[in-house]
Parts: structure tokens; sequence; C-alpha cells
């Protein structure tokens, strides 16, 4: 039976396996150790006709014997769909002469000098379904009742990590998605750690930071160029992290500043908002987000949103779009139609039916009914 101290290394490695990259690579490298292995492979995502899958490899693995797999032996592999929790070989689920015979060991297996393969399959209630293979060489002894044992005890436990994992890549998905929508409304962000640290910068924060006017990094942090608004800054950076007033600390909803910021260059003023990241309910982490300041440059023009989105949404054509999108940015009829190459009448004719079809009667309803629509996300 495996020592006690190496199945507690196995077990912290299999609980730590949604923090790796790729994930579980330690347990099943220790698993391969434990169980004198040739390969490990857990296929996240098993192959199929729509998909090639996600699999994790250990082991000596070419990728033309990867890609062989997900492209074409998946198909012919008669060793899926094994019980829920039961550790079986192949020549168990199908008889020693069966296997022997099949396309899947002769075409695949043999040529990688493969001949005893154990395995495991895990499902749980989220719909996931992940395949446990361990193989052996030709030469190599076949796998034990005791080999099989070591495998069932680790079963539960890999499930519950995958889970695990699944939960995480869920949040980290939408993480992604709110984090992109911010971007996408040219909104600045950088997170503060306990600590006073910056921990992350979206891309505009670090667009902003990099042209050094009015604001840049300092150290860990931020400051501002002048010395009576960094004071302030930082004063409120400060009180953020303590979730209230420097002096008195209180509990209760989160605590928003706000104040701008005056550029050296003379381009409009930064705004700036600062608010604290409320602590969770059973939080004890230090290098956590303990504060969040908004950042927001008045002369940004981003990435242009797409005349496609426009014309979808309104139901504009595709003139009328982009005679909408650059009314929205500033411009005056006639810029805009000479923009367009159109004429004015032209331009106002084509105003007159984006009115019409946007339910406005005027351009500067037009505009703020534009800046305050979904067009940004898309």
């Amino acid at each position: 039976m495996i020592e006690v101290d190496r199945l507690d290394r196995l077990l912290g490695a299999i609980y730590d396996g949604p923090t790796e990259s790729p994930p579980w690579n330690t347990a099943l490298q220790q698993m391969r150790e434990a169980l004198s292995a040739a390969h490990v492979t857990l296929m996240l995502r098993p192959p199929s006709s729509e998909s090639h899958g996600v699999m994790i490899n250990t082991g000596q693995v070419t990728s033309q014997g990867v890609e062989s797999y997900e492209t074409h032996f998946f198909a012919l592999d008669p060793f899926v769909r094994l019980p829920e929790g039961e550790v079986v070989t192949a020549e168990e689920l199908i008889g020693s002469q069966q296997w022997l015979k099949s396309a899947m060991y002769q075409e695949y297996l043999k040529p990688l000098d493969i001949r005893h393969l154990l395995g495991a399959d895990i499902y749980t209630k989220e719909g996931i379904e992940c395949r446990l293979r361990i193989t052996r060489s030709d030469d190599a002894e076949a796998f034990s009742a005791e080999d099989k044992a070591l495998v069932k005890l680790l079963l539960p436990h890999l499930k519950r990590s995958i889970r695990l994992h699944a939960k995480l890549d869920y949040l980290e998905c939408d993480r992604q998605l709110f984090a992109g929508a911010v971007n996408r409304m040219l909104v600045g962000m950088v997170t503060f750690a306990q600590d006073g640290s910056i921990l992350e910068l979206n891309q505009e924060a670090q667009r902003i930071l990099a042209e050094k006017d009015g604001i840049v990094r300092s150290g860990t942090g931020i400051a501002l160029s002048s010395n009576h608004e960094n004071r302030d800054l930082q004063r409120m950076i400060r009180q953020a992290l303590t979730g209230g007033p420097v002096e008195e600390p209180v509990e209760g909803p989160s605590v928003v500043e706000a104040m701008s910021v005056t550029r050296p260059s003379g381009r409009a003023k930064l705004g700036i908002v600062v608010r604290t990241i409320p602590l969770g309910e059973f939080t004890g982490a230090k290098q956590r987000p303990a504060a969040a300041v908004f950042l927001r440059d008045p002369e940004s023009s981003g990435t242009q949103p797409s005349q496609e989105v426009v014309r979808r949404l309104f139901g504009l054509t595709r003139m009328e779009a982009a005679l909408a999108l650059l009314l929205a940015e500033g411009l005056t009829l006639d810029e805009a139609a000479e923009k367009l190459n159109v004429r004015r009448n032209t331009a106002r004719t084509h105003l007159r039916s984006i009115f019409c079809k946007t339910g406005v009667t005027r351009q500067t309803m037009l505009v703020r009914m534009l800046l305050n629509s979904v067009i940004s996300l898309g």
C-alpha cells in the first residue's frame, strides 16, 4: 500500500490542481510515479466529432499521437462510458482476447508500446464527464488489485477537485466578461490589496497611466502630479482600504469618493472615483481586492462601436448608422456630411429617417440615446 506521506502529497496535489496550468499536472505526475505507469491522462472534455476535447497528458507523449486520438481513434475506443466510481482494466471490460484484437489496441496503442490500460470515469451532477486513463508498456506487469484500490481511493477526491475547478472556471469566465465590458466602456480600473499595493490594472487604466499626464504609477501604487491633489487621492485610497474614515473605521455600505485630476498637458481633467470593496463574510486572505480606483478620460475615443451593432439595434441602414456614430462623436451635421462625402441635404434626409426609426426628435436626444445604449459593449 502507498506510504502515508506519499498519499498525503498526492491528495494535496489533487486539491491544488485547479490552481495549476495545466490543471492537475503535478497530481497526475505523482500518480504516474506511484503506479509505475507509462502515462496518466485526464480527459477533462473527451474528444468528439464536434471537438478535439481537452486532455492533460503526463509521460512520454507526442503531438502526433495526441492528434491521431483526438481526430480519429477516439471513435474506435471501446474503453468509454465506464460505470461511475469503478476502476477497471480494458480486459475486464471487454475481455482479454477481444481487447487485443481491437482496432484501438492494434492500430493505436500497440505501435506506442502500450499494453495495459486502466481507467475510471467521473460524472458530476453539473454534467461534467471526465476520463482518467493509466497505461503501462508491453514489458510491464499488469495492473494489480492494489493499483486499482489506490485509484479507487483517489477518485472521490479528484471528483471534488474537478467540481471545484468548474466553479472557479465559471467565476473566471464571469470576471473576464465584466472586465471586458468595463474596458469597452473606457473605464480604467485599478484594484488595491489591503496593504495599498496594486493588484491589477485593466487595459484602459494601463493606457491612462502610461501617458503620465497628471497620474503615474509610483512604487506599488499610483500618484498625481499635483501635490495637493495627490494628498487628497492618497487619503481617499487609505480611507477606502479601511472601509471608513481613517480616524474612525466603520462597518456598513462601501465608501465612495470622487475627484478630478489636473493634467499638465492642458487636456480635460481626468475623473476619479475611489471606493472600498467590502470584506466578504468569510474572507481571511490578505492579498484580496480591498479598494478600487476608477479612471475616466473624457477625451478618450477608444474603439469605434460597430456600425453593424448600431444598425441592428435601431433598424438603421448602413449610411444612417455611420451618420449616427459620427454625431455621437460630437461632429456637427455639416462635419458628418463632409466626412461621409454626401451633400448636407442628403445627410438631413438620413437624419430625419434616424429620428423616425429611433423615436427621438432632436439631435441632442439622439446622441444621448446612443451614448446610453449598449453599443459600446458591441
